[in-house]
């Protein structure tokens, strides 16, 4: 069992203590006035078990009170929660006084509180206090990074606000907020018993198994060696030789690697000569020129593959064909004879067998014809292993064509960018410009070439993900969540006939995805803001908590065990509905209740209901649950009043 609320507490500047205590396993209500507190019963509750803010709303509260407290209690256990508000202007406090205490003990005093939990720790403690597993690691969609279940995720199944209670767009708490949504829908099937903790820690490996792979490619990428006369070495040399930094190589002499290397040094070293080279010596000239024969020659070569490759489909077809007659022919006993010594059988008929006249001249025809077929059969099929042969050949010289036209390319860059870069007008600068360039190409390939090797280890991580890929191939988590939803659903939708919702004879299911329920209709799903009216609103919310909150305990789910629910009312009912007024309405709302008060002593004790309320009513179970009525006729609130002070200058 995880815990439920015995008192909330709030402590003013003078260490005097305001308690409101609650009664667990059953309900609690607040009855009173707009403006006197009822509210903040909620979201003191949210800021003592770990809010990143400070949520706390109403003037009363954030002047006069200085700190507030939480007394939860699990069977025979007791923990005191305190967190002081913001000092100064600071957004929130992030320091606790988490005190264990016998069961039934009062509040400290203030004296004896000490403020030295840090924020996440604090986290970790109540984490632990609700019976979550600290070690459990849950992946969520499309992310790589993984959620430990923590209190705070609890609460999406606890709290209830005031804009939320009958929110057509949303059905729990939180939901409203981008980063909650997926954290909702990872902690969902957690808390309904559907995760394997196993299974999920080898979902996320998985994840990042598979992210590693494309960072190993992207790296071995990167480290890919230089080629041979790469395009950017020989562009590089081309601008040099253009700026007059080196002469001219030979026409037509092939340049190794080494080879431009060091005629890219010596440029380095070199200082230009004042001459301009001939007009008609213009590499982007000549580059063009190539990338014209290039091109031309890529799309002959496409042209011939495209030919071979109809010429070896249309022999496919002939030898299928000789096939076929060859078989019908071989039916005949025509084919050569097992015994050349047999003599044959002249005289007889090759399809029945019988004597007939100008039988072996008929056989002699069929038979020349299965000969001729044979020796087509032979050489079409020799002439269709030279066709693919050729197709081999042209593919092979279309994939060199390619990677021409992309070092083509990439010199046609190089010197582009060159060119632009410096000024045609002073050699000198040209040439500062290439060498400086030059020398950026040089170191960037020498760190390279020092850089430690890149171990290729994709052959590793793809066995690994084979491997783990084949562990989780099975649907048993999915089939879990079905199974235990559908259980779930039906309880929502027996709530839902008790509170006379739309749809409540059709099937009802919540969609752990879109994070709304759902009634399947014969006109098609229907979500639960398109049913209509605040009525369907506020009551799918309360069944939907209800059955959670059933499923929960029946598991011992590690789900705090109680519902703050505030003001579910709302405006539809005035402040004081006593004396048996307000016909259809009121009766809406005393069935709201006792569908509430069913549930609770279905779970025994075992769960909690706290209702912020400003109806008041005078029947059962209503009148019994009331814990206060914080009104301005009786001057009662959550903030004493005498608590509030102002200084005369205020």
């Amino acid at each position: 069992m995880t815990f439920q609320i015995s008192a909330i507490s709030i402590y003013n500047k003078d260490g005097e203590i305001r308690t409101v205590p609650f009664q667990t396993g059953t309900l609690n209500i607040i009855t009173g006035d707009a403006r006197r507190g009822k509210s903040a019963i909620l979201t003191i509750v949210d800021y003592c078990l770990g809010s990143d803010e400070f949520v706390i709303r109403g003037a009363a509260l954030r002047n006069f009170v200085h700190l507030f407290a939480l007394t939860v209690v699990k069977d025979d256990q007791q923990l005191f929660v305190a967190r002081p508000a913001p000092v100064g202007k600071a957004a929130t406090n992030t320091t606790f006084c988490i005190i264990s205490q016998a069961h039934g003990a009062p509040p400290p005093a203030y004296t004896e509180l000490t403020f030295s939990m840090p924020l996440d720790i604090a986290k970790k403690v109540l984490s632990k206090f609700t019976g979550i597993d600290p070690s459990v690691q849950l992946p969520v969609a499309r992310s790589v990074r993984q959620l430990s279940p923590s209190v705070r995720h609890g609460l999406f199944f606890c709290l209830q606000e005031q804009n939320e209670v009958a929110n057509h767009d949303l059905l729990f708490h939180g939901q409203t907020e981008d980063y909650h949504r997926p954290a909702l829908r990872a902690m969902l099937p957690y808390f309904l018993g559907a995760v394997d903790p196993e299974r999920a820690q080898r979902e996320h490996q998985l994840k990042l198994l598979r992210r590693q792979l494309a960072e190993a490619q992207e790296r071995l990428e990167a480290a890919r060696p230089f080629q041979h006369a790469s395009g950017t070495a020989a562009a590089l040399l081309g601008e040099a030789i253009e700026a007059n930094l080196l002469d001219p190589a030979p026409a037509g002499h092939l340049r190794s690697h080494d080879e431009i290397l060091a005629r890219l040094r010596i440029a380095t070293e070199t200082t230009a000569a004042d001459t301009v080279p001939p007009a008609a010596e213009d590499p982007l000239s000549a580059l063009a020129a190539t990338r014209r024969d290039l091109r031309q020659a890529y799309a002959q070569t496409r042209v011939r593959i495209s030919n071979l490759k109809t010429v070896a489909r249309e022999k496919d077809d002939f030898l299928g064909q000789v096939h076929e007659q060859r078989a019908r022919l071989a039916t005949l006993g025509l084919l050569p004879r097992a015994h050349p010594e047999m003599p044959p059988q002249d005289g007889l008929c090759p399809v029945c067998g019988s004597h007939a006249p100008d039988a072996s001249q008929a056989t002699q025809i069929m038979r020349q014809d299965l000969e001729r077929l044979n020796a087509e059969m032979t050489t079409i099929g020799e002439a269709t292993l030279d066709v693919n042969a050729r197709i081999a050949e042209e593919e092979e010289a279309l994939a060199d064509l390619r990677a021409a036209l992309a070092r083509n390319q990439e010199e046609i860059e190089v010197l582009s960018a060159g060119q632009r870069a410096a000024s045609q007008d002073d050699p000198q600068q040209r040439a500062a410009v290439v060498q400086g360039r030059i020398s950026l190409f040089l170191d960037s390939m020498a760190r390279h070439t020092q850089a430690p090797p890149v171990a290729d280890r994709r052959e590793e991580l793809t066995m690994q993900i084979a491997e783990l890929e084949e562990q989780l191939g099975n649907t048993v988590q999915d089939d879990l969540l079905s199974s235990y939803l559908s259980l779930v659903n039906q309880k929502i939708q027996a709530k839902a006939t008790a509170l006379e919702l739309e749809h409540h004879d059709e099937p009802i299911r919540l969609d752990p995805q879109a994070l709304t329920l759902i009634a399947d209709t014969r006109r098609g799903p229907v979500k639960m803001s398109e049913m209509g009216s605040g009525q369907n609103y506020l009551g799918y919310h309360i069944a939907t908590m209800l059955s959670l909150h059933e499923w929960f305990t029946e598991i011992r789910s590690p789900v705090p065990r109680f519902l703050i629910l505030d003001q579910p009312s709302q405006a539809g009912f005035p402040d004081e509905t006593r004396d048996g007024g307000f016909g259809s309405a009121r009766a809406t709302l005393l069935n709201l209740y006792t569908t509430i008060q069913a549930s609770l002593q279905e779970l025994h004790g075992n769960f909690q209901v706290i209702v912020l309320e400003h109806a008041d009513l005078d029947d059962e179970p209503f009148r019994s649950a009331v814990r206060a009525r914080w009104r301005r006729s009786n001057g009662e609130a959550l903030v004493p009043e005498h608590w509030i002070t102002y200084d005369a200058d205020q």
